[in-house]
């Protein structure tokens, strides 16, 4: 088959669904099917990764430098690419109903007359900035529920993401919640205290202290305000991710935290086998893809105890789901720091989780299927 899969960012721009988009493609290009992502870049061209052909489009990011939003400007050649590569394909799979590239692909698909598929990531996502509330409710409400009544299929990552776009207007029979995969080679537990200490002198971390790892945008969404608030001195705090400059400097000036940036996929996955637990009190998110990275790696993990969790059964695999509050994220860290057995218990209960519950096959061989039913239905 031939797919154009469409998202707002791609790699190296860091991001859950840039990373899910990836696989998907590149998973798909192992199967022997051609696949084009449309996405964003600082320039406009046209590159191949991994067999995959990237087509990025010139945008603007001034949203995410200046308020953390995601939310590139493309340039108007955005509209030439989408309608060029919607005629090559057989089906279109968006990625989130909230971005220009996937209004654009969403029209193109219609113009085209090609079978439209929608991955809705996430509901209404939190923000301190009452600006930010009000243009999500007004996207939503126009551009995004369009494109979720004119999507064939829309997966979904939970029961919250569900309700959301079938208020939205998405025909419940349509919607069907997918799991992301997770690549249990690449994300794999440490060898042992060897193969820590080795990473952990590679990123100038200390050896001889619990590190508690965050890895996710410098925004509130994520929880990074309340990872800093429970500091406290049974361990030191590994950041890594991006933000604008008043998030960075707020981060690099706590004692005890240790800010490593934006870091490409290989090094967070030394970063998840060289730390000791992960903490990510996120809120409005599908099920975030960290959070299956860090399973795999074998890491103890305190999550918000968000509802959208329940079809995943989280509490099965140890996961701590807590109060959304700096206390409780302390209490639970501090818990784990003190007890090392409990810890090395709770990883080999994780790993052995995400082994059996994430696979980016039986993902993948999802997503075939509905491509497939799609495009026959509209030859």
């Amino acid at each position: 088959m031939r797919v154009l899969l469409v998202c707002h960012y791609f790699p190296p721009h860091v991001g859950g669904i840039e990373r899910v988009v990836r696989d998907e493609a590149t998973r798909l290009v192992q199967q022997g099917h051609e696949v084009v992502v449309l996405t964003s870049g600082e320039r406009t061209g046209v590159e191949t990764v991994d067999g995959v052909r990237v087509v990025r489009v010139a945008a603007w990011n001034i949203a995410e430098r200046k308020a953390g939003v995601p939310f590139p400007l493309f340039s108007p050649s955005l509209a030439f690419q989408a309608l060029r590569w919607a005629g090559w394909a057989d089906v279109i799979h968006v990625h989130d109903c909230f971005y220009l590239s996937s209004w654009t692909a969403g029209l193109a698909s219609v113009l085209r007359r090609r079978p439209m598929v929608l991955t809705q990531h996430v509901a209404m996502v939190d923000h301190p900035s009452a600006a930010v509330q009000t243009v999500q409710k007004l996207v939503y409400g126009t551009a995004g529920r369009m494109l979720l009544r004119r999507a064939r299929n829309v997966f979904t990552l939970n029961g919250h993401v569900t309700e959301f776009v079938t208020l939205l207007g998405a025909a419940p029979e349509k919607v069907e919640v997918l799991a992301n995969g997770v690549d249990g080679e690449f994300y794999r537990p440490s060898s042992g205290a060897q193969e820590r200490a080795l990473i952990r002198k590679r990123f100038g971390l200390p050896l001889d202290r619990v590190l508690v790892l965050y890895v996710g945008r410098l925004v509130p969404k994520k929880g990074i305000d309340l990872v800093l608030e429970a500091a406290d001195p049974a361990y030191d705090v590994v950041v890594v991710g991006t933000g604008d400059e008043r998030a960075v400097r707020e981060v690099q000036a706590r004692p005890a935290v240790h800010h490593l940036g934006g870091r490409p996929a290989d090094e967070v996955a030394q970063l998840y086998r060289a730390c000791d637990v992960f903490a990510l009190p996120s809120t409005g998110e599908g099920f975030p893809l960290v959070i299956q990275e860090a399973m795999s790696s074998g890491m103890p993990v305190v999550t918000s105890d968000d509802p959208a969790y329940a079809p995943y059964g989280l509490e099965q695999a140890g996961v701590a789901l807590i109060r959304r509050d700096a206390e409780a994220l302390r209490t639970a860290l501090v818990t784990m720091a003190a007890d090392e057995a409990e810890r090395e218990r709770l990883s080999k209960q994780a790993a052995s989780y995400a082994e059996e519950r994430f696979s980016w096959g039986r993902h993948v061989e999802t997503l075939l299927r509905r491509y497939r039913a799609v495009a026959r239905s509209t030859r």
